[in-house]
């Protein structure tokens, strides 16, 4: 069991030092051409049998082919805008419209998210926060099970959680390391990146983030200015 306050490292010299801006970018943007390579690979699968004389019978199989992941490319658009960037001109963000971002990006896979959000809105740190820690909430399920994503405000603190319950929840090494704050030093950079996103996230909003893992479950929790 690991249940561990992840605020920025201090005097401990055996924390690997943190990202500097280039490299940090260079990994984000590797992250996002991963993502996006899948639905964009397959809307020119469905293009080409479109094209193909000889498979004039599988018309309706390419056209639902392209529908389906051109749907799937504009959802992850959509979320990575506000996950990883800035690219918007909304200064603050409805629950229901990070709900909808989440569920968008989360659709299809084999955990259900529960959503019990008290905020109204959210400005721009919190709103990043929060959507990120509900796709991680969400990813900590593989095999499938409930996650439990809520926000409160406590005084002037903004309290976010997700709780994932299920038969095989659990953090990966590299996420573990992530939400740690720490650089990563062996594994896979691409299962790294978003939990040490969120991580710098809270940190720089000047809140803190906390993640308990046991069989069965992993809660992560982020106390910051609301």
């Amino acid at each position: 069991m690991t249940d561990v306050a992840l605020a920025a490292p201090t005097d401990d010299l055996t924390l690997p030092a943190h990202l500097d801006g280039p490299e940090l970018a260079t990994l984000i943007a590797a992250k996002l051409c991963h993502d996006f390579i899948s639905p964009s690979g397959a809307i020119m699968s469905g293009l080409d049998l479109l094209a193909d004389p000889t498979a004039q019978d599988m018309h309706d199989d390419a056209i639902g082919l392209i529908t389906d992941s051109a749907r799937k490319m504009v959802a992850l658009v959509q979320f990575c805008r506000v996950a990883f960037g800035a690219a918007t001109t909304a200064e603050r963000f409805t629950a229901d419209e990070l709900k909808g971002l989440v569920e968008g990006v989360t659709a299809g896979g084999r955990a259900t998210i529960a959503w019990h959000i008290d905020v109204a809105d959210f400005g721009k740190p919190q709103a990043r926060a929060l959507v990120n820690l509900a796709y991680l909430t969400a990813a900590a399920l593989p095999m499938g099970g409930e996650a439990v994503v809520s926000a409160t405000h406590d005084g002037g603190r903004l309290r976010l959680e997700g709780r994932a319950e299920g038969a095989r929840a659990r953090l990966k090494a590299e996420a573990a390391t992530g939400l740690a704050g720490q650089r990563l030093t062996e594994g896979l950079a691409g299962q790294w990146i978003q939990p040490y996103w969120l991580w710098l996230t809270v940190d720089q909003a000047g809140g803190a983030l906390h993640v308990e893992a046991v069989e069965g479950r992993v809660v992560m929790t982020a106390d910051l200015p609301a």
